[in-house]
């Protein structure tokens, strides 16, 4: 359909569209319009990512003389095969109706690993090792060698890449997924991975990850030549102040100091090499950075890893301090400091300090300034290249504690060193780490906010709405949450406070063990296996309670029963076991003998799975997903949160659990021709400061009588609505609730929001 919102003409690829997705088009148009960031929850199963594309792609083409590019931020890379599936479908209405003038290049960008089509090189174990494969074979010293000798293998699709020159490798118009570029690079013997690097460039829309954005070492490589002009979506984005933070924290153990040793070791030997055959390269990085020329942005393709954007421009603009020019000198520096890190851990009790201080005893005791440490990450990636190092996988502990001096010597506020000589969790066993803890997610976004005239934050759980713009340090000119328009009540949440015997349930810490909670937790369970049909998928505050509370119910026999009913499923902490897990759960919903899955909030199953249709009709949260507050990282994030943007440490961590009891709970109803129940198991839910916390999709349908639910009263709810789930689906909405709009209910609406119509 085709239809009007202001003065723009949209391109929909759907002959109707839901109200809240016209009214998130209208409130994005007004974002566009402003040249501002903005906020926008829209619930689940909604269409939010077709919405986006349609109203920005749309935008673009009725501004030819001032075209717009997209960067659309996503946090899997299957979800980036989702959106780029969707962007195909539109791209081919738009061209449909519009023929050359809609023509666009959008690519979806990601890891070598998930690119290379060199056999020898992806067949790598981890994407280090496929990086490190892919440099050995396509560096320009590499190539140089073997030109003249045979034995020195080179990339066959890099070099065929590299010879057609800058100006013949154009992708035609279209949209291509990761499938697609692999399939292209395979038909023209050319590298997918480098041609997507050169075409992002060109590109109308760029489909990747937060890191391109986000993370300092990252994102001047492939982002750093994106235009003002640009609008930046990151999607699913209710995680992103934890993103933004762990993109700026590094943690250095034993182990990585003992590897920084060694790979100390390793490039003095490469030194004292060169020195006796080619010293005049040495000397002419010397005179390099003696006449302060920035490494990064005149690399070779092949050496632009080498690049490292994570110094502030001012600092480019310095040159390198002259006591680390030489190498020699560099590698004693970094000695020093090593050595230094190492007595730091040496430590029996927790310390606890700020980046000035540290710095100031780093200085003192090992004659290491701020300046020098500044440029640190920067100075050891110009030596490997002057050493042609390609094994970078060998070299990532120097580089680690490259990474961490650069931070420390940077930034002032907003970071905390935490030693710690053991896991309080396991006291007995030491495990000293040393940990450079970002608390300030603003750091790594305000970059983009700053370079970047409009970014949508977007999706389905940004609820509390207003802690967003705090957390992140913004002023959005649009923050709203949308309702869901459903013909039929298809969700149905409830609150669980108390088992069948009226003891309550909870898993506050002292009650959690509880014998009682956990048979009540157990019949709870048993009870809706066997009344539920297909699917039904169980989230744990933490791995260590689920392991605990499943082996209780192995003891008692609860588990043996529930088995009689549907086959049990365990996510672990190893991916290849969760995978396996999650198929054998989706065979046995599929062959209809029904499965249950356990899982954990904050896992990657809470994160990126979907439980559509009968994979999930039921959902049950047990107990109130909070972090663990005794970590000394998460009480140094508060206080800063508390002194800095006077947010209360209630109020965040009860934001953060309800996020991510929402985040799980959410992966049961996927589309409005789904249905699903939630059951939030834990007593504190009954109360208005918690509930109030859950986005207003799940609260519009959480009734007063679903507040405060027995174990047997929950069955018997479920099976009421089961039964009425069962009737005929009323898509089209005659019952007199207008859920879908069509091309002429758009013309009498206007530019009018939906929202304030009443159909």
């Amino acid at each position: 359909m085709k239809f009007q919102i202001e003065e723009i003409t949209v391109y929909f690829p759907y002959d109707h569209i839901y109200p809240e997705q016209y009214s998130y088009m209208l409130d994005l148009k007004r974002a566009l319009d402003a040249k501002g960031h903005c906020l926008l929850e829209m619930p689940t199963g909604t269409g939010k990512t077709i919405a986006l594309l349609s109203l920005i792609t749309s935008y673009s083409l009725s501004k030819p003389q001032t075209p717009i590019k997209l960067l659309y931020c996503t946090r899997t890379v299957h979800e980036m095969e989702k959106t780029l599936a969707e962007l195909r479908l539109l791209y081919t209405y738009q061209v449909k109706h519009l023929g050359e003038s809609a023509q666009i290049l959008a690519i979806g960008l990601s890891s070598r690993k998930n690119l290379c089509v060199n056999p020898n090189v992806v067949s790598g174990s981890t994407r280090d090792s496929v990086d490190a494969g892919c440099r050995k074979r396509t560096a320009s010293w590499v190539r140089e060698l073997a030109s003249t000798n045979p034995n020195i293998e080179t990339c066959q699709f890099f070099d065929n890449f590299d010879r057609m020159g800058s100006d013949n490798y154009v992708l035609p118009a279209g949209v291509y997924t990761l499938q697609d570029l692999r399939s292209f690079g395979k038909e023209k013997g050319w590298c997918p991975y480098y041609l997507a690097r050169r075409m992002v460039r060109l590109a109308n829309v760029v489909v990747y990850s937060y890191q391109y954005l986000l993370d300092p070492k990252v994102s001047g490589i492939i982002s750093q030549e994106m235009q003002r002009e640009c609008v930046v979506v990151f999607d699913e984005a209710h995680n992103i102040d934890n993103v933004c933070i762990e993109a700026l924290s590094v943690s250095v153990r034993r182990q990585t100091l003992e590897g920084a040793t060694r790979n100390l070791s390793k490039m003095a030997q490469e030194i004292d090499r060169l020195k006796a055959t080619d010293a005049g390269r040495l000397r002419a990085e010397y005179n390099r950075l003696v006449d302060g020329l920035a490494q990064r942005g005149n690399l070779p393709i092949t050496d632009a890893w080498l690049s490292n954007p994570a110094l502030p421009d001012d600092i480019l603009k310095e040159a390198v301090p002259g006591n680390i020019r030489k190498s020699e000198h560099f590698l004693s520096v970094l000695r020093r400091l090593v050595q230094y890190l190492k007595g730091r851990l040496e430590t029996e009790n927790v310390e606890k300090e700020g980046p000035v201080s540290f710095v100031a005893s780093i200085n003192a005791q090992a004659g290491i300034d701020q300046k020098m440490m500044k440029f640190f990450y920067d100075r050891l990636h110009s030596l490997m290249l002057t050493l042609e190092i390609t094994d970078t996988d060998e070299f990532l502990h120097i580089q680690t504690i490259c990474d961490f001096a650069t931070l420390v010597g940077t930034y002032t506020r907003g970071f905390s060193i935490i030693i710690e000589p053991f896991d309080e969790r396991m006291p007995h066993i030491p495990d000293p780490v040393l940990q450079l803890s970002c608390h300030d997610a603003s750091l790594a976004i305000k970059p983009v906010f700053d370079r970047f005239q409009s970014v949508v934050i977007t999706s389905g759980t940004l609820s509390p709405i207003d802690l967003y713009p705090r957390l992140l340090n913004f002023h959005p000119v649009i923050s709203r949450s949308f309702t869901m328009s459903l013909t039929r009540d298809c969700i149905c949440p409830m609150v669980l406070t108390r088992g069948s015997d009226q003891l309550p349930v909870s898993t506050k810490f002292d009650m959690r063990s509880d014998p009682g909670v956990v048979r009540n937790y157990g019949r709870l369970l048993l009870e809706m296996a066997a009344a539920v049909p297909d699917g039904i998928v169980c989230f744990f505050v933490s791995y260590s309670y689920m392991d605990g509370i499943v082996n209780s119910w192995n003891e008692v026999g609860i588990l043996q029963e529930i088995m009689q009913h549907k086959l049990v499923f365990i996510e672990t902490q190893d991916v290849v076991e969760t995978t396996l897990a999650l198929d054998n759960y989706r065979r046995a919903c599929d062959c209809g003998r029904g499965a249950i899955f356990f899982s954990v909030a904050r896992g990657k199953v809470a994160e990126g799975i979907d439980f559509d249709r009968h994979y999930g009709r039921l959902v049950i949260m047990y107990g109130v997903p909070f972090q663990y507050t005794l970590s000394r990282i998460l009480l140094a994030r508060l206080e800063y949160l508390r002194e800095t943007f006077q947010i209360k440490e209630g109020d965040f961590l009860t934001f953060d659990a309800l996020r991510q009891a929402a985040q799980c709970v959410g992966r049961v109803i996927r589309s409005k021709a789904d249905y699903g129940m939630m059951i939030f198991a834990d007593k504190r839910y009954s109360r208005h400061d918690k509930r109030s916390k859950l986005p207003g999709w799940i609260l519009s349908h959480l009734r007063d009588a679903h507040l405060n639910l027995s174990t047997d009263m929950a069955l018997h709810i479920a099976r009421e609505f089961l039964r009425k789930m069962a009737q005929p689906y009323d898509k089209a909405g005659s019952s007199g609730k207008k859920t879908l709009l069509s091309q002429e209910d758009l013309e009498k609406l206007g530019d009018r929001d939906p929202a304030d119509m009443l159909f």
